[in-house]
């Protein structure tokens, strides 16, 4: 098991991929990329609300960073903007208002969601981006970033709005400020002993002590601006990018590329073995274009 794949996400993979196997004969485009439904026509790209970026050279990658993130190398960016904030909750609904669109997660059923009370992942029955535990809880605030997207669904979002997903690289150079930093703040943890971010503090998913004050997801931009004006680019919920998830050039571990496997960015609240490198501007995971999560979010760029 790779550290750079979070645990228990990939627990629910193995659940996922067990459930979707039965559900394959019913939804005949459970592993496809689903196009946005035209119903309307699209707004023109705004971009009021995004960070431009002139781009240039990169270093990609960390030397103290898990296995995935080595060997790092240099890359150039071409310039692009990107959203200061993560999608929230409230823009995806002007979406699904507009298009009549349907997540992943409703045309299932279900979606990934971690019950503290019993220490485990569950698809669990009526989990959508507006009920994110369920239908029997209360539904999700305006202010957060949506959850319970899919790449496919998040590729549909991006398309609608005139925009698109992120590469990873452009998100790490965004989220490095176009240097190298270890965090967007910095190279530590917390900057003046305030935590910076909404992740998991503890050493276990036991260790329930939400210190920086949020259990689940925090209203967006809560925790302040990095230094080149962005919010929540690590922590809060983990970040769908456009790129197919692969190995490093250099990398021992060599895999053939799948276009169903798609790199996350950033960390999330929840738990994750590798802890606090989890959500450093360069740790990577990954997941399938059709799963959906209580975790998982995105932003887009242009």
């Amino acid at each position: 098991m790779k550290l750079s794949i979070p645990f228990l996400s990939l627990l629910f993979v193995v659940i996922s991929c067990i459930e979707n196997n039965k559900k394959a004969s019913e939804k005949t485009n459970s592993n496809k990329e689903i196009p946005v439904q035209e119903t309307t026509i699209k707004p023109e790209a705004d971009t009021s609300n995004m960070v431009y970026f002139k781009g240039g050279t990169i270093q990609i990658g960390s030397e103290t960073g898990t296995a995935d993130e080595q060997p790092t190398f240099e890359t150039e960016i071409a310039p692009f903007y990107l959203d200061k904030n993560l999608v929230s909750v409230a823009d995806f609904r002007k979406f699904i208002e507009a298009t009549n669109y349907k997540t992943e997660a409703d045309k299932y059923g279900d979606s990934g969601v971690f019950l503290f009370e019993q220490g485990q992942w569950t698809l669990l029955k009526g989990a959508n981006w507006e009920y994110p535990l369920g239908e029997t809880k209360p539904k999700s605030l305006d202010n957060h970033p949506v959850t319970h997207v899919s790449w496919n669904d998040a590729q549909a979002y991006a398309s609608w709005a005139g925009k698109r997903l992120p590469t990873e690289f452009e998100y790490e150079f965004a989220a490095k400020n176009g240097g190298n930093s270890v965090y967007p703040w910095g190279n530590s943890v917390q900057k003046e002993g305030k935590y910076m971010a909404n992740f998991w503090q503890g050493a276990s998913v036991q260790d329930t002590d939400a210190k920086d004050g949020f259990l689940l997801t925090s209203p967006i931009g809560h925790f302040g601006e990095s230094p080149a004006g962005l919010t929540d680019m690590v922590g809060n919920v983990w970040q769908w990018t456009a790129s197919i998830y692969a190995a490093y050039p250099g990398n021992p571990n060599q895999t053939p590329k799948d276009p169903k496997v798609r790199t996350t960015r950033g960390g999330s609240f929840m738990y994750d073995q590798a802890l606090e490198k989890s959500f450093t501007t360069s740790f990577r995971a990954k997941n399938s274009i059709d799963t959906s999560l209580f975790n998982t979010g995105f932003r887009c760029a242009k």
